[in-house]
């Protein structure tokens, strides 16, 4: 069995798994792992599973501790759950999926290439050139309903978020910030820089799946001249 991640409590009734103090593909896999096989266990109690970088929360149904028959220590039931979890010959990773996303980076919207390109010495051509050349993995979904933190991004385009975030960013900007790219599926105010825009729509409430992308997938951003909506 592997070794037991370090539990946590997060409240009276959540706790935090944590997986490993960095963020790197191996500690985000575990994280993942973890809650698929967790999901599938259909365990009486587990409210809610919040998958992070390195990090998985579990939310419990309170009236399930509370009952005067449990009495249960939050983390002592989590801690048992995970043992379960690890020694299940199902914790192995589905195949990895690749989703293509196209990209314009001079698009109107993209008002932080040229800016990009002085801060980092390198030509805006470049900044694209080494922004789609990588494969990225979806490290985990947040900020805003399908909003993907992909990772990691070339140490040449790390940059600051902006000193001052923008009121609105446009719906399908792909933008940096640090050693993460992403992209915002619907206006929202924001402060990484934006360096390309996608028509692909990442959100649709409306679908079953609602998110276009999914923790443990991978993206690749393929430049095209214009959007094609």
């Amino acid at each position: 069995m592997q070794e037991l991640p370090v539990i946590t409590p997060l409240s009276e009734y959540a706790v935090l798994v944590r997986t490993g103090s960095e963020l790197t593909p191996e500690n985000n896999e575990q994280v993942l792992a973890l809650f698929r096989q967790l999901q599938l266990m259909h365990l009486p109690g587990l409210r809610d599973l919040i998958p992070a970088y390195n990090t998985l929360a579990l939310v419990l149904d309170p009236d399930y501790l509370d009952r005067a028959a449990l009495k249960a220590d939050p983390v002592v039931l989590v801690r048992h759950w995970i043992e379960r979890a690890l020694r299940s010959a199902r914790l192995s990773p589905p195949g990895p999926v690749c989703i293509e996303i196209p990209v314009c980076y001079n698009h109107p919207d993209t008002p932080d290439l040229s800016r990009l390109s002085e801060l980092l010495g390198l030509a805006p051509e470049e900044i694209i050139r080494i922004h789609s050349a990588a494969t990225y993995r979806v490290y985990m979904l947040g900020f805003l309903p399908g909003f993907p933190y992909l990772g990691l991004l070339d140490e040449r385009l790390a940059a600051p978020r902006l000193e001052r975030p923008r009121a609105r960013v446009p719906a399908g900007s792909v933008a940096v910030a640090g050693r993460q790219t992403g992209i915002y599926p619907a206006a929202s105010p924001g402060g990484w820089n934006l360096i390309g825009k996608t028509a692909v729509r990442l959100y649709d409430p409306a679908k079953e799946q609602p998110t276009l992308l999914q923790p443990g997938d991978f993206v690749r951003f393929i430049a095209v001249p214009e959007l094609c909506v």
